[in-house]
């Protein structure tokens, strides 16, 4: 096997709008923590090659996605687009990228103009830089840095989840295992890895305003220190309803747990990197499909009326303030429901249809898709796949949305309605009706072409 490794400098200016944690926070970055990469990862066995781009990122949308894969290909044009995965981490500590989700923090044109070049340059650097390689396989215990926060207490006591030996009280229903992708040169020195591990990178919160990519990128930039010429790429799992152990706290005690998370999460690799054996099967493949997803016709044009005059009412108050949180989450909900208004005017469905996509790299199978995959699903995955090695993965190819397992969307709690309900509509789209049922057949669907 032949691999290659690239890495592009992808922080955005001081002052771009930071994504996530509330409509129309105006959350802006002051200063930079830690650089923002586009890493990328290439692969060739027996003719056939595949790249794949880990980058800092909260969310990339799908037009950055075409455009970076266009530039690529006119400089490689012997791959496919079904050869090239871009995937994003989640950090909620970088720009944010997609106008889809309303007041979640708004793009900053040139940079997502500048974006696609720079993806493209770090998955052209790795392809340009192919070398001979062993390649071996890591799998470790990684206990102490998630939670379910939908099924489990989100945000416990600083001064717990900073104790060495803390785990949530519910591990089962986090990721709790760290693969990682070793490949290592002739001479013995690491020419690079890849990691895929599930949670969300919010260490840092809505009232810290440093650019970084949280626990992640921080820890494979400590990794890449230690290993000078190797690069990392991180895979976001399914992450769609874990949160990190140290979420929704104030800057300075973020900025703490910042680097013990990191900590965490790099000794969790170096683990893996030390114990990985090597792997026989060097077989790369790729697929990928536009999947259709059933949307729930919860909204009917009654309906609609009914929760635009509902929200709309709320701004005739005489103390009406565009400082109230619950001012700024109408105005997302008008937002959301115009969109589908105007989607319905059209004769369109506002439903829900994306890529997924699948890479085989020797046992491993990353099955990706353009969701915050939760961990129910990934577990049915598990479970029925042909891959010795299944890599559920969140954020690949674009963005839109929570894809919630079978049980989160009969739980009456804000966690369960946020995914399942809030955010489609925020994005101007149906709820899904059964995304637990459809997505994981999508994804299995891949890992049988990868591996039938």
């Amino acid at each position: 096997m032949k691999a290659g490794f690239g890495v592009v400098d992808i922080t955005p200016r001081v002052g771009v709008q930071l994504y996530g944690f509330g409509p129309y926070l105006n959350r802006c970055g002051i200063a930079v923590r830690d650089r923002l990469e586009a890493r990328a990862a290439a692969f060739e066995s027996e003719g056939k090659c595949v790249v794949i781009v880990g980058c800092d990122l909260c969310v990339i949308n799908d037009g950055i996605i075409a455009k970076a894969r266009q530039i690529i290909r006119k400089a490689h044009p012997e791959l496919e687009e079904r050869d090239i995965l871009v995937n994003a981490s989640h950090t909620h500590s970088g720009p944010s990228l997609s106008v889809d989700y309303g007041g979640w923090g708004y793009p900053d044109p040139p940079y997502a103009i500048l974006l696609p070049r720079r993806i493209a340059r770090a998955a052209c650097a790795a392809l340009d830089a192919l070398e001979d390689v062993e390649y071996s396989l890591g799998i470790v215990p990684c206990e102490h840095i998630g939670l379910n926060r939908v099924y489990d207490r989100d945000a416990p006591p600083l001064a717990d989840v900073l104790k060495p030996d803390w785990t949530p009280a519910k591990p089962e229903l986090t990721d709790t295992e760290c693969r990682v992708l070793k490949f290592t040169r002739g001479d013995g020195t690491l020419a690079g890895f890849v990691v895929h591990f599930g949670c969300h990178p919010v260490v840092c919160c809505q009232q810290c305003r440093y650019i970084h990519g949280d626990y992640p990128a921080v820890a494979i930039h400590e990794l890449m220190r230690q290993y000078p010429g190797a690069v990392g790429v991180f895979l976001q799992g399914a992450e769609g309803d874990v949160n990190s152990g140290c979420v929704h706290k104030p800057e300075p005690e973020s900025m703490l747990a910042l680097d013990v998370f990191a900590g965490r999460f790099a000794n969790a690799v170096r683990r893996g990197l030390d114990t990985a054996k090597a792997v026989d099967d060097l077989t790369i493949r790729s697929c990928s499909k536009i999947a259709h997803f059933t949307p729930d016709e919860l909204f009917t044009d009654e309906e609609m009326d009914r929760l635009y005059a509902e929200n709309e009412a709320l701004f005739d108050a005489p103390d009406a303030t565009d400082s109230d949180g619950k001012l700024r989450m109408a105005a997302v909900n008008l937002v959301g429901l115009e969109r589908m208004r105007e989607i319905m005017r059209r004769g369109e469905q506002p439903g829900t249809s994306g890529e997924v996509h699948g890479v085989r790299l020797g046992p491993c199978a990353i099955l990706g898709s353009p969701f915050e995959t939760m961990q129910g699903i990934r577990r049915e995955v598990d479970a029925a796949a042909k891959a010795p090695v299944p890599l559920v993965t969140s954020l690949c190819d674009g963005t839109l949305g929570y894809a919630s397992d079978r049980e989160c969307g009969k739980l009456d709690t804000r966690g369960a309605k946020y995914g399942a309900k809030m955010v489609p509509l925020i994005n101007g789209r149906l709820p899904l009706k059964c995304i637990y049922d459809e997505l994981a057949q999508a994804l299995l669907d891949m890992d049988r072409e990868l591996f039938g």
